[in-house]
């Protein structure tokens, strides 16, 4: 990837949100001329300086011309706050590079969330009737049929351009789409939308935290919900809907137990942390400070207040004790509200080797991965023993044994500023310590998690929040507890899907053209009907024709490629190859 494109789409953290359809509007107002060289004016842009004045950001464009933000509660929600001193002005380039460099708000902050629904939690605790959901139509109406298309026609354009090709003017229309689903009530179509900016904005500008797989996630999500929204009806209809907001039931009085907390960092700009907690009976809980930050922020917020009730606990602080809530409410995911109703004061927390905590380990591993798989929190409680380092495709990985599984543990997040990586490293030096660890699953053939905390190297009783606390090479026993496991044996020859996999990537990272050059697939196609997947191998015959296909007109000119072709080729095999993960994923944990 070139310096341009590494610097033309870094987003400034020193910048407000901005509203998705304040950008597409934007940059929709510029002229053909103009938009050529809005790249170029964002990488402009990028290195100058930024000063906050109350609501308002000054962005440098030159001596004598500024471009000014106006974020009202902190997020930019319209035009006319996006404001330039230049003689082009409102017509200028400055105003949509300035809007395309900003992270993108979120459509609800949670605290909005939770004021919304406090009343209405606090009569249904009151025993209040609820007010009866409006009636949804068994089909999804016009207006979402039309904005399913101009979804699946974003998509479909990012998919043919790869993130090289993916720049401000291709990401404004995506924005525009997630605008136009959130007016037809498509609440998760828009988001999916938002997502794939989000990832295309991460690879662009080499943010150490982009991952791949989560640019094909939001652009398989994003393809998936504008192909499924004009046939679908009833409850999957429901599914594809989403929600505006979570809704947040009272839960009456709880008695939490701190488990560990994990830091939040998201390539949009938004930072802070996440305490998880357990009430006597396992349930998990969530206590949740996320806003609008950089690294910064996302380290800092662990020693911030928890918003909750009165109590006067930091997160890190939490993850160590107690707490005892009245009046609580509750997201479906567990989040707890803070609305006016709830109390909350510190309690006495517990060892994780001791109740009502010591439960969460003693359910088998399978189990686990089986609840993960279905829709659960992605958290594994599990008893390990350390092996070391071992190195794979996706670079260095602590390795350590579960009850026989081998298990492969990888840093949380990459950020410099967070030490996952480089507890990951000290950890690898421990060998045959046996710790009990908190980690998320990660879906893949072999059992891969990974790791959020675990119990200290040599102090009993000691919990490490493997983003937040930083380990020492004091704190490492000076000799191994036991031996060490032996090397694993090995492994039969595991099914080669990702031979699909990696040309739905290559897809995704480098358009249609980088699947459109001639070649031959018939080996890769052999190989996937020899281990039982031919459907894998039709799939990856119909991704290259679809790439690679063009039609001539009655003069011999090539016309252009089937876009829609591609973009269901592409996504049928995304969608198989995610299902194959997920069933060797559940057969390598044997749940």
């Amino acid at each position: 990837m070139s310096q341009e494109h590494v610097r033309q789409d870094r987003v400034s953290p020193a910048l407000p949100p901005v509203a998705p359809a304040v950008t597409a509007e934007l940059v929709a107002a510029l002229t053909p001329r103009l938009r050529k060289r809005l790249d170029a004016g964002i990488a402009k842009l990028a290195g100058r300086p930024a000063v906050r004045d109350g609501d308002i950001v000054r962005i440098a464009v030159d001596d004598s011309t500024d471009v000014e933000l106006h974020a009202p509660g902190g997020t930019v929600t319209s035009a006319d706050a996006v404001r330039c001193g230049c003689l082009l002005a409102p017509d200028c380039l400055h105003r949509a590079a300035a809007a395309s460099a900003a992270p993108i708000a979120e459509p609800a902050t949670e605290a909005a969330t939770e004021a919304a629904t406090a009343a209405h939690c606090e009569d249904v605790a009151a025993g209040a009737p609820a007010l009866p959901d409006t009636e949804r139509p068994e089909r999804a109406t016009p207006e979402q049929c039309a904005a399913a298309r101009a979804l699946h026609s974003a998509a479909t354009a990012v998919l043919e351009a790869g993130t090289d090709g993916s720049g401000a003017v291709l990401q404004a229309e995506l924005l525009r789409a997630a605008h136009t689903a959130r007016l037809a009530g498509l609440p998760r179509a828009a988001a999916t939308a938002v997502s794939v900016v989000t990832a295309l904005r991460a690879a662009r500008s080499a943010d150490p935290a982009y991952r791949l797989a989560d640019l094909v996630g939001a652009l398989r999500d994003a393809l998936s919900a504008a192909h499924r929204i004009p046939h679908a009806e009833g409850p999957e209809l429901t599914e594809l809907r989403g929600t505006v907001r979570q809704p947040y039931r009272p839960d009456g009085s709880l008695r939490l137990y701190g488990l560990f907390s994990e830091p939040v960092l998201t390539a949009s700009g938004y930072a802070g942390a996440v305490t998880w907690t357990a009430d006597a009976e396992g349930r998990l809980y969530q206590v949740s400070d996320v806003a609008p930050g950089g690294g910064g922020r996302a380290v800092g917020a662990a020693d911030r207040a928890v918003r909750v009730g009165d109590t006067a606990l930091t997160h890190r602080e939490l993850s160590r004790a107690g707490l005892a809530v009245s009046g609580a409410t509750v997201s479906p995911a567990g989040r707890l509200g803070a609305g006016a109703g709830v109390r909350a004061v510190r309690a006495s927390g517990a060892d994780w080797r001791a109740e009502p905590l010591d439960r969460l380990w003693t359910v088998p591993a399978a189990e686990q991965v089986a609840r993960a798989l279905t829709g659960g929190a992605g958290l594994l409680f599990l008893e390990v023993t350390l092996v070391g380092t071992l190195r794979d495709a996706a670079g260095d990985c602590l390795f350590a044994d579960c009850a026989g599984i081998r298990l492969r543990l990888t840093a949380a997040h990459d950020h410099p500023a967070l030490p996952h990586r480089d507890n990951l490293r000290l950890l690898a030096a421990a060998r045959g310590s046996r710790l009990r660890i908190v980690a998320r699953l990660t879906p893949a053939p072999h059992p891969r998690a990974l790791l959020l905390a675990t119990e200290h190297p040599t102090v009993p009783g000691t919990r490490v929040d493997a983003g937040l606390d930083r380990l020492q090479h004091a704190d490492l026993p000076t000799a191994p507890a036991a031996p060490a496991p032996p090397a694993a044996a090995p492994t039969p020859q595991e099914a080669p899907v990702h031979l699909l996999r990696r040309r739905v990537q290559q897809a995704a990272s480098g358009g249609r053209l980088v699947l459109s050059f001639s070649g031959n697939t018939a080996a890769d196609v052999q190989r996937l009907s020899g281990h039982g997947l031919a459907t894998a191998g039709d799939l990856l015959d119909e991704l290259h024709a679809a790439a690679a296909e063009r039609s001539r007109d009655v003069f011999g000119r090539l016309l252009p490629a089937d876009t829609d072709r591609f973009a269901g080729a592409w996504l049928a095999a995304a969608r198989y190859a995610e299902e194959v993960d997920r069933a060797l994923c559940a057969a390598a944990w044997g749940a």
